[in-house]
């Protein structure tokens, strides 16, 4: 059974006016008189009218909706950054259309061009773990379509970004464990190819170049799906495990990647912050009330979501094609809680 939503033909036709008479109600035109206009609206609001944004689009030439592309709704820190990106857009008469890559390269080149078919005005993306082709992005680019990245960008592709200070939230992470008398600090980070992973990773080095650590490649281990499969960062603990000399502590790199390595402890009994302690990225609503509480890197979400709306329906509303960039960098916030407090001797 198919919906059918009421047209204006339908409104006409119980009125006994004409089409053109109905639409120009609809608009306010000056060329209606009052009594028919409020005629019109009022069997319209009792209807439950709405104007067929398909119609629109191809009068229009704009939809005004925008598309957002993110790897997992359900991940806290995407949820969040779609909840500021919503905010700005209905203030500023969008509607919103939500596709999730699930970490998947395929699925990702499959929801953007299901996007673009729905002919968005614009797209806010963070590309998937998978991502190494970004051709199908580069095109779309170069076919005008208004983009935004947050979070995962392209440096290739010019046009604004909004990301998080990776590197500064994973230095001082570690300079925090260092601090608290932990000695041999691994890190599991999401896919290498990603530039948050490269960001933080770095991050990390540097933090134990500065406190004269030596960096050990064992302690660095990869899950390409950032977590999201909890085998891969079951993986990465039994291959950090069986070294002989086990790591102290753990920064976890992602969302994911950091709550299913407490999750692995828990099932293992290994004690956090006993035997080993754990900082990690995470935007996860009450991290404070886990057992125990959870020492996380938290990236402001909702204003990175706001930010990126922002400057996407700039470009869509411009008059002129925009030809210079914002890349912004907001800063991370670490919680230091008892998952990483200070180390018995």
């Amino acid at each position: 059974m198919k919906f059918e939503a009421i047209t204006i033909k339908d409104i006409a036709k119980v009125l006994g006016l004409s089409t053109s008479t109905v639409s120009r109600a609809l608009r306010d035109s000056y060329e209606i008189s009052p009594e028919t206009k409020e005629k019109v609206l009022a069997y319209a609001r009792e209807m439950n009218y709405r104007p067929n944004p398909i119609a629109l689009s191809l009068k229009e030439k704009r939809s005004s909706s925008i598309g957002v592309l993110v790897a997992e709704i359900a991940n806290s820190f995407f949820s969040q950054v779609i909840n500021g990106i919503e905010s700005v857009a209905q203030e500023n008469g969008y509607n919103v259309i939500i596709a999730q890559s699930k970490e998947n390269h395929a699925k990702e080149v499959s929801a953007l061009h299901y996007l673009a078919s729905r002919s968005v005005d614009g797209i806010i993306l963070s590309v998937s773990s998978e991502t190494t082709d970004f051709s199908v992005i580069q095109q779309m680019y170069e076919k005008k379509m208004p983009l935004v990245f947050f979070d995962r960008i392209v440096d290739s592709i010019q046009t604004h970004k909004v990301t998080v200070d990776n590197f500064k939230g994973a230095y001082d992470a570690t300079l925090h464990l260092i601090k608290n008398g932990y000695k041999n600090i691994a890190c599991i980070a999401n896919a290498p190819q990603l530039s948050i992973t490269s960001e933080r990773v770095n991050g990390y080095k540097a933090a134990l170049e500065k406190s004269k650590q030596r960096f050990n490649p064992a302690n660095l281990v990869y899950c390409n799906h950032g977590g999201l499969i909890y085998e891969e960062v079951e993986a990465a603990m039994k291959q950090l495990l069986k070294q002989k000399q086990k790591p102290d502590a753990i920064i976890g790199c992602a969302d994911k990647i950091t709550t299913n390595v407490m999750r692995y402890a828990q099932k293992k009994r290994i004690a956090i912050p006993t035997d080993i302690a754990l900082i990690g990225f995470s935007n996860l609503d009450l991290t404070d009330l886990l057992s125990p509480s959870l020492s996380v890197v938290r990236q402001p979400a909702g204003e990175m979501g706001k930010m990126a709306a922002e400057l996407l329906i700039k470009m869509i509303e411009s008059k002129r094609p925009v030809s210079e960039f914002q890349h912004a960098v907001l800063p991370a916030e670490i919680f230091q809680r008892s998952s990483s407090a200070a180390k018995k001797i």
